[in-house]
Parts: structure tokens; sequence; C-alpha cells
């Protein structure tokens, strides 16, 4: 069963996080930030992943620390929810437009952490929630999870869009990644024998 929990607790934030990597894309979301919850909304219906999660953080400081926190426990979840990466694609990519943005992004379960993200946002907030923070979720999931991971919006003029074009994108291209490969093939997707 992939199937994780995690839960983290700091002075800034409390933070459940369940997931699923064979659901069928149920979502429970409460983080007290709407727009992230969307997000990660894209992420358990376009990944088909079952994914939970509560969050209560101090927004009153700023959701600085919610919107980092969650991606340190989705990146805790998906390396406990993935074992030992047995016989998995390893690598997952997708293009994703919405209307006039498109976004491509390429996931590698390396075990080697790595963001690279080039993303110009139109604008530098969207809704109360500062566009900045998307790369700092990202770059907190891939630490956690050990993913190496290339984001490029490259085309958009409407920031909800390019944001929600991105989590789309990683939902399709992180659920070829941990499928198990087509080919039949076993054992640890590495010449070195091991991922990490």
């Amino acid at each position: 069963m992939r199937q994780a929990e995690i839960n983290r607790n700091t002075l800034e934030t409390r933070i459940r996080v369940r997931l699923d990597l064979d659901g069928s894309g149920k979502a429970h979301l409460a983080t007290s930030v709407p727009f992230l919850d969307h997000m990660l909304d894209q992420i358990a219906r376009h990944g088909q992943f079952d994914l939970e999660i509560e969050a209560t953080g101090d927004l009153a400081v700023d959701a600085h620390h919610t919107v980092e926190d969650v991606g340190i426990a989705l990146g805790q979840a998906i390396t406990q929810a993935l074992g030992d990466k047995t016989g998995l694609n390893r690598y997952g990519h997708a293009c994703v437009p919405l209307d006039e943005s498109l976004s491509r992004v390429v996931v590698d379960l390396s075990g080697r952490p790595g963001l690279f993200m080039e993303a110009d946002f139109a604008r530098a907030s969207v809704g109360q929630l500062d566009t900045e923070l998307f790369e700092e979720f990202f770059r907190a999931l891939v630490n956690h999870a050990g993913l190496t991971l290339h984001i490029d919006n490259l085309k958009g003029k409407n920031t909800h869009h390019q944001i929600e074009s991105i989590f789309k994108a990683f939902a399709r291209a992180l659920s070829m990644a941990v499928m198990p490969d087509p080919r039949g093939a076993g054992g640890i997707p590495s010449t070195k024998g091991t991922l990490g």
C-alpha cells in the first residue's frame, strides 16, 4: 500500500498530511490559505492521488510558514509512500495548458533534491498570496521528497493560469514517475542500484 501519514508540528505551524499514491483524485484540503488549497486540489485530481491536508499556521504574520511547511510535509509523505522505489518509472513529464498559459514540468525520483524553476509571473500576488511562495513550496517539497524537479512556465499572462498550469503539470509528471515501469522492469531504476 503506497500510503503515508505525516504529522508536523512546530511553533509556527501544525500540519497533517495523508497521501495515497494509488487513489482516485479525492481531496480534503484545509490549510486556511484558499488559493493554496485550490492548487493542492490540482495535485490530487490531476495526479489521481488521494490527498488530505489540514494545516494551521501563523497567518497573522503571513502565509510563508504555512505554504513552506505544507511543502515539507507533502514531500515527506511522498518519500514515505514510495518506499525504496523498486520497479517505478522514476521519470515523469507533462506539458499542460490553461488558456493562454503553458507549463512544462519534468520529475526525476532521483533521491537528489534539486529545484530548477523558471516562471515569470505576471503579478506579484494572486488573491492575498505572494507568488514567490510557490517556489518556496516546491523547494520544500523536493528537499523532503528527494526529487529533481524542473518547472518552466513557457508562456502566460494571467497569474492564476500560470500557477495552476504549473500545478497541473506537476501532478501529471509525478503521477507518471510513480507508476510501475510499463516495460516490466524490476529492481531499482538506476545503474547505481540505489536512488539517492
